[in-house]
């Protein structure tokens, strides 16, 4: 059986009345394990090696199981949902009959939301082609977690203040796959940008090894944490440009405009990964440390022993380090830290420039 965060349980604990305590609790049981359940659809090994769509039924009959499981696992919440809170029973208590609310709506939607996926994934459109047909199962997994987790919080909040985080099952765990993401496609932008320059320079008789430097930048990226939780349409996008490249190195002598004109178009769209900080689970994450990384700074700025400085510039940049992918500019500040700590006398001055960096990264 899963598990409840800490902080859900105390909640559940403290209550009076331990009968609506516990039949709340089944709800948020049964929310956990289909939350573990979705975080558990592994599509990486039905991504075959080229990228043009299936016409036939072979992906769909590949993904049936996991469409069939995920979407019972759906089906069992709702059943535990409606057995806590039976459909026409009556409760006096206010914030009983909110929690009912909360749990026939949450209900209801996820019963609805079941029925148009099963009618999506029977369209000839996602059926005959394995991209749409992942990027469905993707995009239901994503929404359903979300809802689920969101009517955990909901029914929390019923028994006092806590903040989602502190009560969402899983939620740790989707927040660092995501930061994992921003991190390593933050490092692919780059490495592409640095790429497109280098070809730039380079001299005709050295575009062969540019474009196999850059076919061992995407393979290497391809066996990063990231490509897991990577979207399938993004998957879709750099194998797309992987494959062309493979073309044009397989031609022996591919030129500088032949390289250029197939690589321009890819940095314009991994550059579009820099969208992954507008997730609603990066915004609260980025806000809470952008605050406390401000106090650390403040504290360093203000502190009357070197000692105390250095341990304060520390704590600000290991929670600063969460952070890399928000801004070019700022993620050079934290690449360079890696290197090693500031020397006692740079170490006033590169407190500074942090507080700068910090202060020039966008707000929400």
């Amino acid at each position: 059986m899963e598990s409840l965060p800490a902080k859900l349980e105390t909640l559940f604990a403290a209550e009076v009345d331990q009968d609506f305590s516990a039949r709340t609790r089944m709800v948020c049981l049964a929310a956990a394990r289909t939350i573990s359940q979705m975080g558990e659809l592994d599509l990486v090994q039905y991504e075959e090696p080229d990228v043009e769509g299936s016409a036939d039924l072979s992906m769909w009959e590949k993904v049936a199981p996991i469409i069939g499981s995920t979407i019972a696992e759906v089906n069992t919440l709702v059943a535990q949902a409606e057995a806590s809170f039976p459909p026409g029973e009556l409760l006096v208590d206010p914030r009983q009959q909110n929690a009912e609310a909360l749990v026939h709506t949450g209900a209801a939607e996820l019963k609805t939301e079941v029925m148009n996926f099963g009618m999506r994934i029977r369209d000839p459109s996602v059926v005959g082609d394995r991209w749409n047909l992942l990027t469905e199962l993707q995009t239901f997994r994503f929404r359903f977690r979300d809802r689920i987790g969101k009517l955990v919080w909901e029914l929390a909040s019923v028994f006092g203040e806590c903040k989602r985080r502190e009560v969402e099952p899983g939620y740790d765990e989707d927040l660092a796959a995501t930061l994992v993401v921003r991190t390593m496609t933050a490092d692919l932008r780059r490495l592409m940008r640095v790429r497109i320059h280098k070809v730039g320079e380079a001299q005709p008789g050295e575009m062969l090894a540019q474009a196999q430097q850059m076919e061992k930048e995407l393979n290497a990226f391809g066996r990063t944490a990231a490509w897991r939780a990577l979207r399938a349409q993004d998957k879709k996008g750099i194998l797309e440009f992987r494959f062309k490249l493979r073309q044009l190195i397989g031609g022996g002598a591919p030129s500088k405009i032949e390289i250029l004109e197939l690589l321009e178009p890819f940095v314009e769209f991994v550059d579009g990964f820099a969208g992954i900080s507008q997730r609603e689970i990066l915004v609260q994450h980025d806000q809470e440390i952008l605050a406390s990384v401000g106090l650390s700074l403040e504290r360093a700025m203000n502190a009357l022993t070197a000692e105390d400085k250095l341990a304060a510039f520390k704590e600000a940049l290991e929670a600063g380090m969460t952070l890399y992918g928000r801004a070019p500019d700022f993620d050079a500040f934290l690449r360079n830290q890696r290197k090693g700590l500031p020397p006692p006398e740079a170490l006033q001055e590169t407190v500074e420039q942090f507080l700068v960096q910090i202060a020039g990264l966008s707000q929400y």
